[in-house]
């Protein structure tokens, strides 16, 4: 799968209404928390409209208001002739895997869920990749020697999130410690904002410095909170350095912009399979851009640089939380 040389930041919507008719071309259904959620879903949002932009094309997209709504909207989307149906969330994956076969001649792809049937491409990340770089970020920048993660929802999905991260950080500093939080159990916890300023003052309370958030839309809140308080935050899935310039420390990107790209490229030649994109496929990475420079040392970056090529060459593993459920550090 190709990905994009660049990516252009978000233009002024000119998608369709999710009650208009546009048969055969590409659809994007968003997760709950809303496309602007300036993380996850607006990721999303931005490879459309970068795909729409240019090329001239037009495309639907339904944000969901419940989880009730997922079967309803990819059927309405299929019958209304649209072709590919991308959509941005694991939780879609029960969903698909029901309804997949009663549109043999559409094809699906999902993101962040792997689903076998044979209409549907299903793309995941390495992001465990990912937030081992960030990781290892926090792990320099700190001055007290104590980091945070805020997860979203307790699922094994943010669980990869936050182990990378710890591996990174120890890997930075040996003696650091790692505070970890989950939002919540359901699906509200991607967009709490409120709660992810709490979880991120009580992780203040206990030393930490450096707080990395990976909950959606609960994240704005982490970040706020953390320029409040004078601390660094590690923004996640779209460069958020400029929420917040000078405070953010960086972001680990992942690339569902260039996935929702691809896919409304591809059309309907998308391959049906697994597509898994990591650092190896620029999937995944830590994002440097004039709102962080003065945060990032050149030895800081020296060092990432290096482990990022080392994980690309398998000389460090990065432990998969998803694999066997455990990760090798230890978070409070």
């Amino acid at each position: 799968m190709s990905l994009m040389k660049s990516l252009l930041g978000a233009a002024a919507a000119t998608a369709l209404t999710a009650t208009a008719v546009l048969a055969d071309g590409p659809a994007l259904v968003f997760d709950l928390g809303g496309k602007f959620d300036r993380s996850f879903n607006e990721a999303a949002f931005n490879g459309a409209q970068v795909w729409a932009d240019e090329t001239g094309g037009e495309y639907r997209e339904i944000e969901l208001q419940s989880d009730a709504q997922r079967e309803q909207a990819l059927r309405r989307l299929a019958e209304a002739g649209s072709n590919p149906i991308v959509m941005a969330g694991f939780a879609f994956g029960s969903t698909l895997e029901t309804i997949a076969p009663d549109y043999p001649d559409t094809t699906f792809v999902i993101i962040d869920s792997v689903v076998d049937q044979p209409n549907v491409q299903s793309i995941i990340f390495q992001e465990h990749e990912g937030s081992f770089l960030v990781g290892m970020l926090a792990g320099m920048a700190s001055e007290s020697g104590t980091v945070g993660f805020v997860g979203g929802m307790d699922i094994p999905l943010i669980s990869r999130f936050g182990c990378g991260y710890a591996q990174g950080v120890v890997a930075a500093n040996p003696d650091a410690t790692v505070i970890a939080n989950m939002t919540g159990t359901t699906p509200a916890a991607w967009n709490d904002p409120v709660r992810g300023g709490e979880l991120t003052r009580g992780q203040i309370a206990q030393g930490a410095d450096v707080v990395y958030a990976a909950a959606g839309g609960t994240g704005v809140g982490v970040l706020q909170t953390a320029a409040d308080e004078g601390i660094l935050s590690i923004g996640v899935d779209s460069n958020q350095n400029g929420i917040h310039p000078g405070q953010v420390l960086t972001s680990m990107l992942k690339r569902v912009d260039v996935a929702v790209y691809n896919a409304f490229t591809a059309g309907t030649d998308i391959e049906p399979g697994l597509v898994v994109l990591g650092l190896a496929e620029d999937g995944v990475g830590y994002a440097l851009d004039e709102n962080n420079a003065e945060l990032i040392t050149e030895e800081m970056m020296a060092a990432v640089d290096a482990a990022r090529e080392q994980i690309i060459a398998g000389e460090i593993t990065v432990h998969n939380f998803s694999d066997d459920g455990t990760c090798p550090v230890a978070m409070q």
